[in-house]
């Protein structure tokens, strides 16, 4: 019987740490001025050869990477829907050009 509760406690408590992580990082982290950090921050993170968990052992090396790809990913994906949007409802407020009628008499 506790060895089939265990896996519903893990998971259980992994959606609370996943959960608080997100609310975290969208009330804290998730600022458009922060964004280029993170941005420039992941990108070097995927370059330098510091790791969190290193590279050679198999599944834990690969996580981290992976995270910190999610996290880049997320970023590129909130600024260029933000540029949409912007774009977008600069060509709905925009004014638009009135057309004239012009009739020409020769006298």
């Amino acid at each position: 019987m506790i060895g089939a509760l265990q896996p519903r406690i893990y998971r259980t408590t992994m959606k609370v740490i996943v959960d608080a992580f997100y609310k975290w990082y969208s009330s804290k982290v998730s600022n458009p001025k922060y964004r280029w950090l993170i941005i420039a921050g992941t990108m070097l993170y995927l370059v330098s050869p510091f790791d969190i968990s290193p590279d050679f052992l198999p599944i834990i090396g690969w996580i981290d990477d992976g995270a910190i790809l999610a996290l880049l990913a997320t970023e590129l994906t909130r600024l260029l829907v933000e540029y949409r949007n912007a774009r977008r409802d600069k060509n709905i407020n925009s004014p638009q050009e009135e057309i004239v009628d012009v009739e020409a008499t020769i006298s």
